[in-house]
């Protein structure tokens, strides 16, 4: 019996250790194995300019087929056209909550805009397009900057950027199913569209960030005016030169962050997960993207200009021959400032998922 006894108890301690090893022996597998799946998704990805090793131009040149830039700018507006009884709704839902939420835009910024496509409208009419391109800068600058959000306060001002997303968020739903051969309705989109709310939301602060280089050369721009630091040419040059690195870090990173918004309308998809794959997905890309961005300033500017100077001209002669028109004070010239600035939204979230679409489906 003593010797069972012993032979037991020898026993215990040796199962004890040995379960022990089993448990470090496992916990250091799976920590190298974690580790070993960071890598790879890291070595996956490409990682081009950071480093300060030399990049070869046949490293980070990817071809990419896409339409020209007009070609491209009205097959984004006949497909808005060709579905209007999808998006004619989703612009009068948008529109109307932003009426009941936000308000009209300020007479202020409707001053602006009449000055502003005025002076558009007659070089349009001399065959200069450099005003025309200075009313579309003019459009995306005061949408940037606040402009359309002078009068606002705090609240308001947040449920105009919820506004924003879900018109993104909307149209982005209509187009993947459209572009499908799917026959979407518009009660899914609302119902179904949303769900990456919160998602898009941090992408668009990440946007914001993104944009704080053009911010800084605004203000430092409208201070250098005023003080009249510019007058100097070694100021001048020195000041353009800082104004141009800015600029071109914003440049460099805004097609990131707009991919991102639409990567991220997929269900599922976490943010950082879209900034990664758009990451890699705009590498070599992203001058071929600015330089689409800056021709739809100009075809919006000239869509504006087209659009609002009938409206405002009919609006300034009632008010100068019809005195009860005069009285009523009716923001007609607001409220179609309102419609045009939905419709730009939707337009511009059109314009980008079908360049994100070329890039995804491009066989390089």
């Amino acid at each position: 019996m003593s010797k069972d006894k012993t032979k037991k108890s020898t026993k215990k301690p040796v199962k004890k250790k040995l379960a022990k090893k089993k448990q470090h022996k496992t916990f250091k597998e799976a920590f190298y194995e974690k580790r070993n799946k960071i890598w790879d998704k890291k070595r996956a990805r490409l990682k081009l300019h950071h480093s300060f090793r030399r990049s070869y131009r046949e490293d980070y040149q990817r071809e990419l087929e896409v339409p020209g830039l007009l070609q491209h700018a009205f097959s984004t507006l006949k497909i808005i056209l060709k579905n209007w009884k999808l998006f004619l709704p989703l612009l009068i839902m948008i529109v109307a909550l932003n009426i009941a939420f936000v308000g009209l835009l300020s007479e202020e910024t409707y001053q602006t805009f009449q000055s502003s496509l005025k002076e558009s409208y007659k070089s349009l009419e001399q065959g200069e397009l450099g005003r025309v391109a200075e009313a579309g800068l003019l459009l995306v600058s005061t949408i940037s900057t606040g402009g359309l959000t002078r009068g606002m306060n705090e609240v308001q001002q947040v449920f105009m950027i919820i506004f924003v997303a879900i018109t993104w968020l909307i149209t982005i739903y209509f187009l993947r199913h459209l572009l499908a051969g799917n026959k979407p309705k518009f009660r899914d989109g609302v119902y179904n569209a949303l769900a990456p709310l919160l998602s898009s939301l941090l992408i668009i602060a990440l946007i914001f960030i993104h944009l704080i280089p053009i911010f800084i050369f605004i203000i430092v721009y409208s201070a250098a005016v005023q003080t009249g630091f510019l007058e100097t040419p070694l100021y001048a040059f020195v000041f353009w030169l800082f104004s141009a690195l800015l600029i071109l870090l914003s440049c460099y990173l805004l097609p990131v962050s707009l991919t991102a918004l639409i990567a991220v309308s997929v269900p599922g998809i976490y943010p950082m997960t879209a900034i990664n794959a758009t990451t890699d997905l705009m590498q070599g890309r992203r001058t071929k993207f600015i330089i689409r961005l800056v021709f739809l300033v100009v075809f919006l500017g000239v869509i504006w200009v087209i659009v609002m100077m009938p409206i405002m001209w009919l609006d300034l002669f009632l008010k100068s021959n019809i005195g009860w028109w005069a009285d009523l004070q009716a923001p007609v010239a607001s409220f179609f400032l309102q419609v045009m600035t939905t419709f730009t939204v939707i337009y511009l979230t059109a314009y980008v998922y079908l360049f994100y679409r070329r890039m995804l489906d491009d066989p390089n």
